[in-house]
């Protein structure tokens, strides 16, 4: 309280000093700032905020609720932002989760442009699209999927044969998550054919 009222005192007495009151009227103002910010980028992390804010979604939102991270026996969900949403405590961690936000955020431009605004172009463009997603998890090391799934933590034993192998097999060259698990929570486009070269003649 005696802080405050110093505070106080001190922002009523002319001050010889205004450089110092505008140094601490800026800090609160980035303080605040800075607040509000990390309010809105939680905001915008939410399962109900992602499936119901874009048209979009609504079609990528129907095929994960079929899947095992939506509903399964241990009734653990991992939502949009679990996946999508970088997390951790270092800055690099920081800056991408900044990147998550503004390509999520083109997405916007491109459904008010016209480009994803019907299913049909939705799906057209959607191998260019989970390619981005999938290029973003693995320079993170499929980190998102690591919060949860982790080989360490796995009992081979458990598992079918063909995934104890695979897994092994993963882990030893060094492989993510997403190097095989492409069309775990989505359904997985199909690769657009190549274009026939034409031949000369």
């Amino acid at each position: 309280m005696r802080f405050i009222s110093k505070i106080w005192a001190f922002l009523k007495t002319p001050s010889s000093k205004p450089f110092g009151l505008i140094v601490f009227l800026s800090m609160i103002v980035g303080v605040i700032g800075w607040l509000g910010f990390n309010a809105g980028i939680n905001a915008t992390a939410t399962h109900e905020f992602c499936t119901t804010s874009c048209h979009e979604m609504s079609w990528v939102t129907d095929e994960y609720e079929q899947t095992i991270h939506y509903k399964n026996r241990s009734g653990v969900r991992a939502t949009c932002a679990d996946c999508h949403v970088p997390k951790g405590t270092d800055i690099k961690d920081w800056f991408d989760k900044m990147l998550a936000k503004t390509k999520a955020a083109a997405e916007l431009y491109h459904y008010a442009m016209g480009t994803i605004d019907t299913k049909e172009k939705f799906e057209a463009y959607r191998w260019t699209m989970a390619n981005s997603v999938w290029d973003s998890m693995r320079a993170r090391g499929s980190k998102e999927c690591l919060n949860c799934h982790n080989f360490d933590h796995m009992n081979p034993e458990d598992q079918g044969r063909m995934a104890r192998k695979r897994h092994a097999k993963a882990k030893q060259q060094g492989k993510t998550c997403i190097d095989c698990h492409t069309g775990i929570a989505h359904e997985e486009p199909e690769e657009p054919d190549e274009p026939e070269e034409e031949e000369n003649s």
